[in-house]
């Protein structure tokens, strides 16, 4: 992939190739960073709310960075089947 800011993917929506899933938005700080080699290692979402969610532990979509296959001026473009296990509590 081509050098981009962080920032840069700040805003954009995430939809899922398998499925056409609109996964959600990401967020300023929504990503996980290797502090050694300044890497993307994962995109973090925050499920979608609903009444439900507000009295539950709230869970977030962890999308691993190589299942991204493209990113565009608007939308990102991942591939997440059901072999991912992609749904998890993630403390922050």
């Amino acid at each position: 992939m081509n050098s981009f800011r962080l920032s840069d993917l700040e805003g954009k929506e995430v939809i899922n190739l398998v499925d056409g899933a609109r996964l959600g938005v990401i967020g300023e700080p929504d990503m996980v960073i290797d502090i050694n080699t300044g890497e993307i290692q994962s995109i973090i979402l925050p499920r979608k709310n609903n009444l439900i969610s507000l009295w539950m532990d709230r869970q977030r979509l962890i999308i691993p960075w190589h299942s991204v296959k493209k990113i565009g001026n608007e939308v990102i473009i991942v591939e997440l089947d059901n072999t991912v296990p992609n749904l998890t509590r993630y403390p922050g």
